[in-house]
């Protein structure tokens, strides 16, 4: 049944009967009331918070057409595709569309059937593109993703800086942007560069406590990717690995394969084609292991999700975020799992220092990295130290669903083992990794050992007394706090910064972590309905042959949380059915008699 304006005066009955939700979430009716109006501004809301129902319900309360800038052809389609079966006339407008599609899409447009239409910022800022709309009654302009405008932004998109012309030639159409991660710098360049300064920001909390947060050190990255995997299984949905290499991505992906696992590598460099069949089978909802690096995710609409890990650390926490904002967008409990290493933090460092960033850049990207590994080494709740990233404050000490809250690490005293570990490094001479340091500290006579004579100098052996492990974490928490380096760009020699001397003096005591294994604390589940309810899993079926049958995603048809609550409440009639959160107009009427016809079987 397609959406015919009934309701266009009330954005809560446009919600409750083209969305099928009974009611608006957070700051979502504050925004979108202030859209229908008239009103322009800035969405601060996490990946799931349903940023796209603040511009899709004013869109459809406005007279015109309601035009969403996207980066992303996937994500174009993704959304064009569930608010079609949501009755909704929506179209997108990209590079991949054939000439006849887009010619059928202009005259749509023109006709004035179509009340969303997504276009890509390239698309939007042609001269011609302008001029067509400016003929047009344009209930707003929506840009999403606008973490890209911003110079300061994880994903900038030099494209996007022109969309500032919107506030120029449509100074009176409604404008929002819209994004899930920016500091306070990035939210300012955002607001300057699209002539927001003047209109409210709208700040949702980027709190997701439905995903369990987890980090650990990289010490056998398969057999903790395997242990992972051991407790996921028998939970529907997807997970994704993020590798910092191309090769690292496809290796992955390989030996996934080998342990009977259905994984897929992506990455840049790959040919086109493999591209996208790729992300076909990750967006029809196949149950697979995405390898990939960060050229994949942006824009994702997948709810079902289940597990991000990363094997790399990432480059900042607003990167780390929205890569893991992509598992648990349903709200049901996800995990992100991250892996580390000594390794990559110095890399990180040396990256930064000899990119041809100015200086005042390079500045804000040590800062983001610090922070980054501050989360990383926490010894206290890590998703507070990451809401405190974007200006989040909360009350409790203990998120609940972290595992430093679950198992809280002990700290020591370690100055005199950083001591010993400094000090090996520098009469070595700088030349030698962590594992010849080791060696050294633990009294081994290796062939490299005896070749250099370090078993005459005063530091071989004082460390016999604690396992190779403890020496590695306190090289890797040394590297951390800013006393050791790595010379990455040569073969990995343990080098003293300048934070070494105040420690080597004693003038700085130094706290480490007891490296000690942690319990997993309690598997990430869907829901009751969801685990094992054979109705549930009629439910699920069924959608996949509707999916399948229509070539979209299954998702768009119906979320696994509005399955698991049809599962549970069992409806008998569609009154019963339309009450369900998740079930519109259009989609009660398209498949309300084949669910009951599975409820009843």
């Amino acid at each position: 049944m397609p959406y015919d304006g009934r309701f266009a005066g009330d954005p809560l009955q446009v919600l409750n009967a083209v969305f099928g939700h009974p009611g608006f979430r957070g700051r979502q009716e504050e925004v979108v009331r202030h859209v229908a109006g008239g009103g322009s501004g800035l969405v601060l809301m996490p990946t799931g918070g349903g940023k796209s129902l603040c511009y899709q319900v004013p869109a459809l309360c406005r007279d015109g057409v309601g035009v969403v800038v996207s980066p992303l052809i996937a994500l174009m389609e993704d959304q064009v595709a569930a608010l079609r079966q949501q009755g909704v006339a929506a179209a997108a407008l990209h590079s991949d569309l054939p000439e006849g599609e887009a010619r059928g899409v202009f005259r749509d447009l023109h006709d004035g059937t179509l009340k969303l239409l997504y276009v890509s910022p390239e698309r939007l800022l042609l001269e011609s593109m302008l001029n067509r709309l400016e003929q047009l009654p344009v209930a707003l302009f929506a840009i999403d993703e606008a973490h890209c405008v911003s110079q300061w932004g994880h994903h900038f998109r030099p494209e996007y800086r022109g969309l500032g012309v919107l506030s120029e030639r449509f100074g009176r159409t409604p404008r929002l942007a819209l994004t899930a991660t920016a500091d306070a710098r990035t939210v300012e360049d955002i607001r300057a560069q699209l002539g927001l300064r003047d209109d409210p920001v709208f700040r949702g909390g980027f709190d997701r406590p439905n995903i369990r947060i987890e980090a650990a050190p990289r010490e056998s990255e398969r057999a903790q990717l395997r242990a992972l995997l051991k407790e996921q299984a028998g939970t529907p949905g997807a997970g994704i690995v993020y590798c910092g290499t191309r090769a690292r991505t496809e290796k992955t992906a390989e030996a996934l394969r080998a342990d009977g696992f259905d994984a897929l590598a992506f990455h840049a460099g790959m040919d086109a084609e493999a591209k996208r069949d790729a992300h076909r089978r990750f967006a029809r909802g196949d149950e697979v292991i995405m390898c990939a690096t960060i050229a994949f995710g942006m824009g994702i609409d997948r709810p079902d999700v289940r597990w991000v890990c990363h094997l790399d650390l990432p480059r900042s926490p607003e990167s780390w975020y929205q890569e893991i904002g992509r598992a648990g967008r349903d709200g049901l409990p996800a995990r992100a799992l991250l892996l580390y290493g000594a390794n990559d933090i110095a890399l990180a460092r040396h990256r930064i220092e000899e990119s041809p960033a100015a200086p005042e850049q390079k500045r804000i990207e040590r800062q983001r990295l610090d922070a980054m590994t501050a989360i990383a080494e926490a010894p206290a709740c890590r998703r507070k130290l990451l809401l405190r990233c974007f200006g989040e404050d909360t009350e409790s000490e203990n998120c609940g669903n972290c595992d430093v809250c679950h198992a809280p690490p002990k700290l020591f005293d370690g100055t005199v083992a950083a001591q010993k570990l400094l000090s090996a490094a520098y009469r070595t001479g700088q030349r030698f990794g962590v594992l010849h340091l080791v060696d050294v500290l633990r009294g081994r006579l290796t062939e490299k050992v005896a070749q250099f004579s370090h078993d005459r100098l005063p530091t071989f052996g004082i460390g016999k007394d604690e396992p190779d492990g403890f020496w590695r974490s306190v090289a890797r928490q040394l590297v951390a706090q800013g006393a050791l380096d790595v010379a990455v760009e040569n073969h990995g020699e343990v080098v003293l910064a300048e934070e070494a001397r105040p420690i080597l003096k004693g003038e700085r005591k130094v706290m480490l972590r007891e490296e000690i294994a942690k319990p997993a604390g309690p598997k990430a589940r869907v829901t009751p309905a969801a685990s094992g309810d054979p109705l549930f899993e009629k439910l699920r079926e069924w959608r996949r042959t509707e999916a399948q049958g229509q070539a979209v995603p299954p998702y768009v048809i119906f979320h696994d949380k509005t399955l698991a609550e049809i599962a549970a409440a069992k409806p008998r009639t569609l009154d019963q059915l339309a009450a369900i959160n998740g079930v519109g107009g259009s989609k009660l009427q398209r498949y309300g008699a084949a669910v009951l016809r599975v409820i009843a079987a």
